[in-house]
């Protein structure tokens, strides 16, 4: 590892990505928590040791102040910030709510990434996209979602392409069911009981700190070693459309 510890973690305000922050904190990072809401991310740099930073990453001149606010030195950027937003049919399918998606995972990420390369090369470093097992394969009401996964996934895999005779390591975390306070909730508009509908029966879905531990690890390996992907799943989903849910007496499972 670079004698540097500074890692930056996207999308820090809450769920992996704040988890994520803990867990590399846990470890002796110095982490800077990036995301929009300066109030989360003040608290969880207060409670972690960490920095906190005001970050947008569909903003151009934010990301580039971003940039310009850091040190020279980063060992390790953590693509964490991203969206899913709806499930409705292609054909019915709020193309605003699809342009938002692009420009967080896709746009937004690749923003930050290129900001920050040159100082990640320099320090020998690693950078994770946290992507998702929605990048696999398509399914009912995911269109935008898969896509804007996958098309991040081919970022993180053209790098790596990209960037094989450089002292940088490219590493693609593809999480499947998490239960999180914010992300289906954001999906369906605040709409709670269709949220909740998501993890009906399931015993034990993942949680943010289940994926944060996996980036934990990443981040402890040696140099030279390229986790190219990890996929983390809860015990209970086999696939993407294969969930075994106990639920109610006399409801259908």
């Amino acid at each position: 590892m670079s004698s540097t510890r500074t890692a930056v973690v996207t999308g820090a305000s809450s769920g992996i990505g704040a988890a994520t922050a803990r867990a590399l904190a846990g470890d002796g990072w110095t982490v800077v928590c990036a995301a929009r809401r300066q109030d989360r991310v003040e608290a969880l740099a207060a409670e972690i040791g960490g920095v906190p930073a005001v970050l947008d990453v569909t903003d151009r001149a934010s990301v580039q102040a971003f940039a310009a606010g850091l040190g020279e030195e980063v060992s390790l950027l953590v693509n964490n910030a991203g969206m899913a937003l709806g499930q409705e049919p292609v054909a019915e399918a709020d193309l605003d709510a699809w342009e938002r998606m692009y420009a967080t995972n896709v746009i937004g990420t690749t923003r930050v990434t290129q900001a920050l390369l040159p100082r990640l090369i320099k320090a020998e470093g690693k950078i994770v996209f946290i992507t998702s097992t929605a990048a696999d394969t398509a399914y009912e009401g995911g269109a935008g979602y898969c896509g804007a996964k996958a098309a991040e996934r081919m970022v993180a895999g053209a790098m790596r392409l990209e960037l094989v005779d450089q002292p940088v390591t490219i590493h693609d975390v593809a999480p499947g069911m998490v239960r999180t306070d914010e992300f289906a909730l954001n999906r369906y508009a605040g709409d709670a009981d269709r949220a909740g509908a998501v993890y009906a029966g399931v015993a034990e879905p993942l949680v943010a700190e289940d994926v944060a531990e996996t980036v934990r690890w990443i981040a402890s390996l040696p140099r030279h070693v390229d986790v190219d992907r990890l996929t983390v799943r809860p015990r209970a989903q086999a696939a993407q459309h294969k969930v075994h849910r106990v639920l109610d007496p006399g409801r259908p499972s």
